[in-house]
């Protein structure tokens, strides 16, 4: 198998929401995203499936060393030999795949965020960075587009942190602030909770509900700052965007049952979704 075809199968397995918005681009830049795209899944991976801290540990450690000898002219590994030929071309730099590394270092150190300012910080590292590189990858044209892919990546990642509060907890990690569990008077105990009533109330409704409006907000920050002149080369990023903000939609329909199921979007909605944004624009 050629790193591109790694790359590739990598992406298309993974069954996400981006994976509709490459198919889009022309082929150079979806070469590009796919690498980038498979080299987050990667490390990515690392947390959710390796069970002991100090492995994973180790092998974000592997994959820091393996992002700087690629850039030194040595990948060895097929997502960083797919992705090193586009990094010129599209700007991508070290220090975006480090703190893509950073984020996920976060999710072994760290369970709770004790406020909002905490958890964007892990935002920025897992989200608004890929956001700038995606950006960039699409087509940027204008410095401001940078803010608006940052704080789209944002409201991604706050619809993915509402869609995986159940799975997030089972893994015994819960992304929702403490101060904001505490404003509600939900505990902890409660979203850990694996079996009926599994934790529902209306105290979580409430707080997932506030969650929701945080991440409403945030689309609708960041559609405001795309300026008009790079509307057309991120449509890519406004495919991603609308998937997405149809899934929080979603969830809000289910009334937040998000404790003992994942909710999704099937892939024939997706790909209408991606392609009436192509059609329209927005």
């Amino acid at each position: 198998m050629s790193p591109e075809q790694y790359v590739q199968d990598k992406a298309a397995k993974s069954g996400s929401s981006f994976y509709y918005a490459f198919l889009f681009l022309p082929p150079p830049r979806r070469a590009a995203i796919t690498a980038f795209y498979a080299f987050c899944r990667e490390v990515d991976d690392v947390v959710d499936e390796t069970q002991d801290a100090g492995v994973a540990a180790t092998k974000l450690a592997w994959w820091r060393k393996e992002a700087a000898s690629a850039f030194a002219g040595q990948p060895q590994h097929p997502v960083m030999r797919a992705l090193m030929p586009h990094c010129q071309s599209y700007d991508i730099r070290l220090e975006h795949l480090n703190a893509v590394i950073d984020g996920c270092q976060m999710d072994l150190e760290q369970t709770r965020y004790l406020d909002f300012p905490g958890l964007q910080r892990y935002c920025h590292l897992v989200a608004g960075v890929v956001g700038e590189v995606a950006a960039c990858i699409f087509g940027q044209t204008q410095p401001q587009t940078t803010a608006y892919a940052h704080k789209l990546g944002q409201a991604m990642q706050l619809t993915n942190i509402i869609r995986d509060v159940g799975d997030d907890a089972r893994r015994g990690r819960i992304y929702l602030p403490v101060s904001e569990l505490q404003q509600f008077e939900v505990k902890a105990h409660e979203i850990l909770q694996r079996q009926k009533p599994w934790g529902y109330s209306e105290r979580f409704t409430a707080l997932m509900k506030f969650q929701a409006e945080r991440a409403h907000r945030l689309y609708d920050e960041a559609f405001a700052l795309l300026p008009e002149a790079d509307r057309r080369t991120q449509k890519p990023g406004l495919m991603m965007a609308n998937i997405y903000r149809a899934l929080l939609r979603e969830i809000e329909a289910e009334n937040f049952r998000v404790l003992e199921q994942r909710i999704s979007l099937t892939p024939v909605r997706k790909l209408w979704i991606a392609m009436r944004t192509n059609w329209t624009g927005r």
